[in-house]
């Protein structure tokens, strides 16, 4: 028979109980997400090593042969190894939340009292985290081999904002395709194959006048190309475009803006319902 003394330390335990609010979820989650980042550090690989990779292989490998109107390449580049980092966001988000799917771990955050859109607003902060400390390393990175940010201080700030409203947009791409694809295997195939040529078919890393008229208009109305330019004006790393050139790049701030805005729109949506039905009951 249960005791008095035994009913009442029931009771005292439960009473020290209390409820959480989405918001502290969440951030139970991007703590959870930190901890096995800082227990797994290789992790960091793809925003560390990778992007310095890219920019000594551009910047000294092919530079030369690059011919751009910017003061140097180095400057031209910069702005475009960091609009791609920006973009994988979207690939760390799906190989997490795919992994978590395929190991049962949502299935066990669904046996906790919590809400389910905290695990996913944790992820979320958790990959903006982890690209932001890429675009720490590549800045960096870039100040080191001569790369400068000729803007104003204000500027240079809502440059760094463009980068993160455009990688908020990019995640939900990333939980669409995490909650759509069943492997992680799955998910770096679709990803590869779908992610780099957004980022190359852009004024990324060359310039786009020397492309053909057909493929210059699709890799001037591509958003990464948006977000490009407006991260070389706002950093003082680029000329700006006349009337001659597409309409995204006469007005790169206001078209990155309106890019996120609208990716936001379109995959949110789908994202959630994608979500929602791996984790149904």
């Amino acid at each position: 028979m249960t005791t008095t003394a035994e009913k009442d330390a029931v009771v005292a335990n439960t009473s020290r109980v209390h409820p959480t609010t989405l918001w502290q979820q969440s951030w139970i989650m991007v703590k959870r997400n930190m901890i096995h980042t800082r227990r797994m550090p290789e992790m960091l690989s793809d925003v560390t090593i990778q992007p310095i990779m890219f920019v000594v292989l551009f910047a000294y490998v092919f530079g030369a042969s690059i011919q751009t109107d910017s003061a140097s390449y180095k400057e031209f580049l910069l702005p475009g190894i960091m609009g791609q980092t920006i973009v994988f966001t979207a690939f760390i988000v799906a190989s997490g939340i795919t992994a978590d799917l395929e190991k049962g771990i949502i299935d066990r955050f669904r046996s906790l009292p919590i809400r389910r859109s905290s695990v996913l607003i944790g992820r979320s902060i958790a990959s903006v985290m982890h690209s932001s400390i890429g675009i720490v390393v590549m800045s960096l990175t870039g100040l080191a081999i001569g790369w400068r940010i000729r803007g104003s201080f204000v500027e240079a700030v809502l440059a760094y904002g463009l980068l993160l409203l455009f990688g908020f947009a990019m995640i939900w791409f990333g939980i669409l395709i995490g909650s759509w694809l069943r492997t992680v295997e799955a998910v770096n195939g679709f990803m590869f194959s779908t992610l780099f040529p957004i980022t190359f078919l852009s004024n990324a890393f060359v310039p786009t006048d020397p492309m053909p008229t057909w493929l210059r208009t699709i890799a001037e109305w591509n958003p990464m190309s948006s977000l490009v330019q407006a991260l070389r004006v706002l950093w003082g790393n680029g000329p700006e475009f006349g009337p001659g050139s597409a309409l995204p790049l006469q007005h790169p701030v206001i078209s990155t803006i309106i890019w996120a805005v609208a990716l936001t729109l379109v995959f949110a949506p789908f994202a959630l319902r994608a979500y929602n039905k791996r984790t149904i009951d």
